[in-house]
């Protein structure tokens, strides 16, 4: 599956191959512990940074791919903080395309490692975004290279509907009551809001979810001409959150009424409370995001903190992007490793200063050792035994740390994150759910559930 299983909602020729890079259908995680750390119902978190070159910016960039080869075009350019640029290079190169690139020199290290290895034409310019944007515009305008700036181009609000168009897929067309995504540009948020509208439209879905609006406190343009319920202004770029950090937003508008039509929420959180999210995540879902990417998450938890967001309300968040982008502010969200000579005492002696606690395995099992059903608990490397049956089965990688249940309640699998290992608690019950996770939990027929 791609997002281009959706095709029939997207502006392309029917003859338009599919790109060659597997875009999206990137997954959707139920997080139970996130949801009851943010006192929520129910939290899905969807990891954007599983996309090829690790950001929801590869929705736009297959699109601007796909676009580019109906017109034609053998050379693609565009201007970005980082992740459309790599998204791009990464996208066009798989399908045999030039490609001239422009970035503030600020972009973060990682991000143009990747364009350099996609073989991207990089100029990194001295200057913020605002001038990197017009130095692309005329270098555009004097070759005539196909624009990929969502400025410009209006097909990319469309690749990135598709996000949205997997979420709902994935929650069985069950729409929550907010979702959360990072604000830079406004070409996200405007296209999440497309394609929940198009769905509605169609009759595939029966209410829409309010947005809500994330942006840091030190780059937010949008957010404050919601606040203020004026036209936008012009801000500084000042925030670690390099991919939002756009003080001139190009597709402001549109972003603005995606936000006012939904009944949205702006929600504006500081560096601090990005890498605070960054940690959260990681150490309550296993998901690495970049500091751009988890600010949705950052806002959802501010949210639920000031009281915006009601105790029974359900919620998806969205990472957009992958924490690999910017392992300099990952070390220095997460901190820096024990650093020892090899000696077994130092270690023990370093855990004391840092308040480790360290328990022996054969402890961890005996606190957790419990019978349900008929089945017992797995062991810590996934396996889990079916005692009617007597038969094992390898959890699939995406099942361990995750809440399961039948769809007819009579099952149900309950990961043990606390103890530190994967282990499974298996009631007897009719079905199971098959190993595709994504696809929203779909039952099949079974003898027990995971």
């Amino acid at each position: 599956n791609t997002m281009w299983r959706y095709r029939e909602l997207l502006p392309v020729e029917e003859t338009t191959p599919d790109t060659p890079l597997r875009v999206g259908w990137s997954p959707l995680y139920e997080e139970p512990r996130l949801a009851k750390v943010l006192g929520l119902k129910n939290l899905w978190v969807k990891d954007d940074g599983q996309n090829p070159t690790a950001s929801l910016k590869d929705r736009a960039s297959a699109m601007a791919v796909a676009k580019a080869g109906e017109a034609g075009a053998k050379i693609i350019a565009c201007s970005s903080t980082g992740n459309a640029a790599s998204s791009l290079a990464g996208n066009a190169a798989a399908a045999g395309l030039k490609t001239f690139i422009f970035v503030p020199e600020r972009a973060p290290k990682g991000k143009v490692a990747q364009l350099m290895t996609f073989g991207a034409n990089v100029i990194s310019v001295q200057g913020n975004y605002e001038e990197t944007f017009e130095l692309s515009k005329k270098a555009i305008d004097k070759w005539g290279w196909y624009n990929r700036n969502a400025a410009i181009n209006p097909y990319l609000s469309e690749g990135k509907k598709t996000v949205s168009l997997e979420i709902a897929e994935q929650l069985d067309w069950k729409m929550p009551d907010y979702l959360a995504i990072s604000v830079g540009d406004g070409c996200t948020i405007a296209g999440v809001w497309k394609g929940l509208k198009d769905l509605y439209a169609i009759g595939f879905i029966d209410k829409l979810p309010r947005l809500i609006s994330a942006q840091a406190e030190g780059c937010h343009p949008i957010n404050r001409a919601i606040a203020e319920n004026k036209p936008w202004e012009p801000m500084e770029e000042n925030t670690i959150a390099d991919s939002i950090s756009v003080g001139v937003p190009r597709n402001a508008d549109k972003a603005l009424m995606a936000i006012r039509e939904s009944n949205g929420i702006a929600v504006n959180v500081s560096d601090e409370e990005i890498l605070a999210a960054q940690r959260l995540l990681g150490r309550t879902c296993g998901v690495f995001g970049e500091p751009a990417g988890v600010t949705g998450a950052a806002a959802l938890k501010k949210a639920c903190e000031q009281g915006l967001i009601e105790k029974d309300a359900t919620v998806v968040s969205v990472v957009t992007g992958n924490g690999l982008k910017d392992v300099a502010n990952a070390i220095k969200s997460a901190g820096e490793p024990i650093h020892i000579e090899p000696d077994l005492d130092l270690m023990v002696e370093e855990f004391k200063k840092r308040g480790v606690t360290v328990e022996k395995e054969a402890d961890l099992h005996r606190k957790c050792h419990t019978f349900a059903g008929g089945f017992s608990l797995a062991n810590p490397s996934g396996m889990w035994y079916n005692s009617f049956h007597n038969t094992a089965h390898i959890a699939p990688r995406e099942w361990r740390g995750r809440f399961y249940g039948a769809a007819d309640g009579s099952a149900m699998g309950v990961s043990m994150h606390d103890i530190g290992a994967s282990i499974f608690i298996l009631l007897a019950g009719g079905n199971r759910y098959d190993t595709d996770f994504a696809r929203k939990h779909r039952p099949c027929a079974g003898d027990g559930a995971a």
